[in-house]
């Protein structure tokens, strides 16, 4: 039994306890396939086996509690403890690519990295946390975010919970899908914003 077998067979059997336990262990930074998780439920509320509020309400809240852990984590510990778990998980890079992205976009990284780019977002948490980026602010765009990320997935699952295997095959696909689509939407908000100016010219 794979991994993706297993999580079928443990959201089938303990429902919402099973999507709360795997998410907030995969916020923390523990390699599970949540995403796919997210589309299995969403293809039992399909089926009428689970309800659509409480699997979001569990998966935001697991999801919640598992980052502002790695936040925490990362405040107490620091880079050196920060840097010790992403040798553990073989996630160095991941780190390094965190701490690049945070420095860059700032709040904007947390933000996408719930729902868009989910394999920054453990390593985000650490980095905001060593950084000592402000708890409020990392709150507003990790809420944000999250929710964003649950209700997607879980919408995702609910409208092709025929097809849930496939779906989970192509879902680095469709990530950059979205990566994509959010791409052309920022271009187009700046060609606008420019097109607007008086002689096209920037601010």
């Amino acid at each position: 039994m794979n991994l993706q077998e297993a999580l079928l067979n443990a959201v089938a059997t303990y429902g919402v306890v099973a999507i709360f336990v795997s998410v907030f262990i995969s916020s923390i930074g523990l390699p599970l396939p949540s995403s796919f998780l997210l589309i299995v439920a969403g293809s039992f509320v399909a089926s009428g086996d689970l309800q659509f509020w409480p699997v979001v309400i569990a998966a935001v809240t697991a999801a919640i509690l598992g980052d502002h852990a790695g936040y925490m984590i990362g405040w107490l510990g620091g880079p050196k403890i920060a840097a010790k778990i992403s040798q553990r998980f073989n996630a160095v890079m991941l780190l390094k690519k965190a701490e690049t992205a945070s420095h860059k976009w700032g709040g904007a990284s947390i933000f996408f990295s719930r729902w868009l780019i989910t394999a920054l977002g453990p390593p985000l948490n650490l980095t905001s946390g060593f950084t000592r980026y402000a708890l409020l602010r990392f709150s507003l765009w990790d809420v944000a975010g999250e929710l964003l990320w649950v209700v997607l997935y879980v919408q995702v699952g609910r409208l092709f919970s025929a097809r849930v295997a496939e779906i989970s095959d192509a879902l680095g696909d469709f990530t950059y899908v979205l990566l994509g689509i959010v791409a052309v939407i920022i271009i187009g908000y700046q060609l606008f914003k420019t097109l607007r100016k008086p002689n096209g010219k920037a601010e």
